[in-house]
């Protein structure tokens, strides 16, 4: 089974503003972890930059040329959003002064487009890994994430969605008919909903915990029969998840069948992070990664690609993402 890495130091470039938990800690702490002798055996790639043509699958250019508009040339500025939640009231302690009022939680700086442009750059280069063999599976450690980032509103700390584009990639490039995307972030990937709402050629499937923003997420959101949505309660753990992925979520992929399967893999879930109440352990991170390969395995040709998304406690993130890869790499 080989197993490829993505990341790029561009990734360490995104800056938020003091006290924003979307941080490149976050990055730092993923890759301190992944340099111990355990994970010696992943192909270690740097992640190229991405066309911008394909944002495009997923986004109109309007709002693409909006969100270029919102890049300052120096200091940080805010992305304006169609929404007045936000995840947490973290943004009390963030001085405004210095920065453009652009949007409560989703944060641009200088280096923030190029961020961006090489995670979708890094998603689509998985895809192209996962169909010419060079790779199996592989997991792309970039930022900023993108599960949020709705067809025309950048929100909840994501510019662009980066999943939904690599899944159009793959149907335009790869010819491929069904994909599959799989997002586990303890918060509702709106965004990756709203973009694939009425596309019976995608499925979208998401356990999240429910209430908690976006606010999206019920289990009677289902598209075009294509959307499922598997809340969890606060203050739920191991056993609520796992049943939510056993009665829903695989049943769904084994009826769909998929060419291949994206992970938008969030870490939030896990029980020290501080954004949400769910309380996952990296063990749950790894059942459900083997479950998945089992899918893709059986349906994809083996064919999965990994996305980070969110997981804002450093240790809780680095573990559960040790044990995400070690068991990309078992198979």
């Amino acid at each position: 089974m080989t197993t490829r890495l993505y990341t790029h130091p561009i990734f360490l470039e995104h800056l938020t503003p003091p006290g924003h938990p979307e941080r490149p800690d976050r990055l730092r702490a993923i890759e301190r972890v992944l340099d111990d002798e355990a994970f010696a055996g992943l192909d270690r790639i740097q992640a190229p930059e991405g066309d911008e043509a394909t944002i495009l699958y997923a986004h109109p250019a309007d709002f693409v040329a909006r969100v270029r508009a919102a890049i300052p040339d120096e200091g940080i500025a805010r992305i304006d959003a169609d929404t007045t939640a936000s995840p947490k009231s973290w943004q009390a302690a963030i001085p405004d002064e210095g920065i453009a009022r652009i949007d409560a939680d989703t944060t641009a700086s200088p280096k923030s487009w190029q961020a961006a442009i090489t995670a979708i750059g890094a998603a689509n280069a998985a895809v192209d890994d996962v169909f010419s063999g060079r790779a199996d599976n592989v997991f792309v450690a970039a930022r900023p994430p993108g599960h949020h980032a709705e067809k025309t509103t950048a929100m909840g700390f994501c510019l662009f969605n980066t999943a939904a584009i690599a899944a159009r990639y793959a149907q335009k490039k790869h010819g491929v008919e069904r994909v599959a995307v799989v997002d586990w972030d303890v918060h509702h990937g709106n965004g990756t909903q709203d973009i694939f709402w009425d596309d019976p050629s995608v499925l979208y499937c998401s356990t999240h915990q429910m209430p908690l923003y976006p606010g999206t997420g019920a289990k009677t959101e289902t598209g075009a029969g294509n959307i499922v949505n598997a809340p969890l309660a606060p203050q739920t753990g191991s056993e609520v998840f796992r049943d939510a992925f056993l009665s829903r979520v695989l049943p769904a992929l084994d009826n769909f069948a998929p060419d291949l399967i994206i992970i938008s893999a969030g870490f939030d879930a896990h029980h020290r992070d501080p954004l949400a109440e769910i309380n996952l352990t990296e063990d749950d991170f790894d059942w459900a990664t083997g479950q998945l390969m089992q899918r893709a395995a059986r349906h994809s040709g083996n064919r999965l690609v990994s996305l980070l998304e969110g997981g804002y406690d450093l240790q809780g993130l680095a573990f559960s993402v040790a044990a995400h890869v070690g068991r990309l790499m078992k198979g």
